[in-house]
């Protein structure tokens, strides 16, 4: 037995030592970005970075908080990825299992009636009774089974970064709709009021009317007025519902009300520090879910590579066969043997190399797909930080609008009362004038917020 061992397996390390020196595979290299990634009028030098921070830090809204938690441990999408990561677990594990020889045991009894020549149809019975293990080893010549290995790695990384990737954004949505909400408060509470202050204007219009100093078209043009204020109100309670339903379904819970603070409670003031383009990568989960994606297809173009080239099995199988029960397992049945061999494909030559086109396609997509998300990251920083920018510049020029357009509506009003001459048409337009600037001050604030959330989610914050 330890003849045959020498004979096979000495000249099989030889010739497989050889072969590995070929270098079929190739080492894995990052991707070589071919593109420059910068924030637009930003010369940023400071690597202090906000997606260092935790997410409570960022948000600092006690409720807002306690939605964030409830979300992070009962959304769907979040279960899911990290189902996604099990599964690739368990296909990392079954690379690494390759790498070891198969096992199989058998029992058989196998019955047996022979005729032998010139018996005169007279049978032979038999019986045979075997007990046996055969094992089977694939021996990684050409980098093969390595190459897989590190694919399932990769893509067990993926999952894993695709999972970060959803919770960073699962945090974002539950803040927007938040602030959403916190926005639409306020808007329904300045139309509320305005259509209050409009019901008041129509009865004093009346009043004027049976005094004579106003005539029947302002009476009815400040009944409208008050109408149309009225209207909005539905529209933005029914907003309200469907956003407080959407960030339900991202808590996992049935739709209903949203329990919330309000706007004015909010912190304004963000020292937003965006760090340098070339933390993204260390930074957002989906790029590096994209690197590890183009990892994966590079290892598996490693692995249609070898195709190309014969396989290396050594395969051995040993136990008992006996033609008699009570002498089954003894020495006198014992059996054994091991054998190597090549196998190489004569005929598939064209679908190996469709298989290799196919991977080095499946590769280029993975390399473009990594460089447009990091595009795409600087786009998104860019933006939040333009969005905040603007919405600061507006801040002291809408409080100064809104301060002249108060006097406007009071002055339209005071002239009203004692004016026969003084157009209704004027006040309603200043008060137009009035809501519009109000409702466009509640969405500076809110695009405020939003900034920061969506500068945070676009740093890659919310997965450390």
């Amino acid at each position: 037995m330890k003849a045959i061992y020498r004979q096979f397996l000495i000249p099989l390390a030889v010739v497989s030592g050889l072969w590995s020196s070929c270098k079929i595979t190739q080492p894995y290299r990052k991707p070589v970005i071919h593109q420059a990634t910068n924030y637009r009028d930003k010369d940023i030098s400071d690597t202090t970075n906000m997606a260092g921070l935790k997410w409570s830090a960022v948000f600092t809204d006690t409720i807002l908080n306690q939605l964030i938690v409830q979300g992070l441990s009962a959304n769907f999408d979040l279960k899911m990825a990290i189902e996604r990561i099990n599964e690739a677990k368990a296909n990392l594990r079954m690379s690494k299992s390759a790498f070891l020889p198969g096992v199989n045991a058998s029992v058989s009894v196998k019955q047996s009636k022979l005729a032998y020549p010139q018996s005169f149809g007279i049978f032979n019975n038999s019986t045979q009774y075997d007990l046996g293990i055969t094992t089977a080893w694939e021996i990684d010549v050409w980098g093969k089974l390595s190459s897989a290995r590190r694919a399932s790695l990769a893509d067990l990384l993926a999952s894993d970064a695709a999972k970060r990737a959803i919770q960073t954004q699962l945090i974002a949505n539950i803040a927007n709709y938040y602030y959403d909400l916190l926005t639409l408060d306020e808007q329904l509470i300045v139309t509320q009021k305005t259509a209050l202050n409009r019901k008041a204007d129509a009865e004093a219009i009346k009043l004027l009317f049976e005094s004579s100093v106003q005539n029947g078209v302002a009476v009815v043009q400040s009944e409208a007025n008050y109408y149309e204020a009225d209207l909005a109100i539905p529209d933005i309670e029914q907003k309200i519902k469907e956003t407080e339903h959407a960030l339900s379904i991202l808590l996992a819970r049935s739709p209903g009300k949203v329990e919330r603070t309000t706007m004015r409670e909010q912190n304004m003031n963000y020292d937003l520090k965006p760090g340098i383009p070339a933390q993204l990568l260390a930074n957002r989960p989906d790029i590096q879910q994209a690197e590890y994606l183009f990892r994966s297809a590079f290892e598996r173009t490693n692995m249609a590579k070898t195709n190309f080239y014969p396989a290396l099995t050594i395969t051995a199988a040993g136990g008992f066969s006996s033609l008699s029960l009570k002498d089954w397992i003894n020495s006198a049945g014992l059996f054994g043997n091991i054998a190597g061999g090549l196998a190489q494909p004569l005929f598939n030559k064209g679908i190996n190399k469709a298989k290799l086109t196919t991977a080095q396609s499946q590769q280029n997509q993975a390399l473009y797909n990594f460089e447009l998300l990091l595009l795409k990251a600087s786009q998104e920083v860019s933006d939040a930080l333009s969005v905040y920018q603007a919405a600061i510049q507006k801040e002291s020029k809408r409080e100064k609008q809104l301060t002249a357009l108060s006097k406007a509506v009071s002055f339209n009003k005071e002239l009203l009362n004692y004016s026969k001459n003084t157009n209704y048409t004027d006040v309603l337009t200043a008060e137009q004038n009035l809501l519009s600037a109000e409702l466009k001050s509640i969405n500076d604030r809110s695009q405020k917020l939003h900034a920061v959330v969506n500068l945070y989610r676009a740093l890659g914050g919310g997965w450390n």
